[in-house]
């Protein structure tokens, strides 16, 4: 019985990281556009502190925080739907 959950279940979470995975790249590319466009990444000030970075790693590194908020948002949004049913 323990064998055919664990089955199920990685049946379920396979499509279940595209659910949340997808949106959150969509949104993070939106975000990083936007953002990048009204803001020089090399004018950021972190802790008191110019960004001593090439702007390709800047450009990187608020990327994938972008996307980090869009997979936290997104798997809130899915564990939610998963309880209400």
């Amino acid at each position: 019985m323990e064998h055919t959950f664990s089955e199920h279940r990685k049946a379920h979470l396979r499509p279940m990281l595209m659910i949340v995975l997808w949106p959150a790249f969509l949104m993070a590319c939106a975000a990083t556009g936007l953002f990048f466009s009204l803001v020089d990444p090399m004018e950021l000030i972190v802790l008191d502190e110019r960004l001593q970075m090439h702007i390709s790693g800047v450009y990187t590194i608020g990327f994938f925080a972008f996307w980090l908020l869009g997979i936290l948002s997104s798997g809130l949004t899915a564990l939610l739907v998963q309880k209400a049913h």
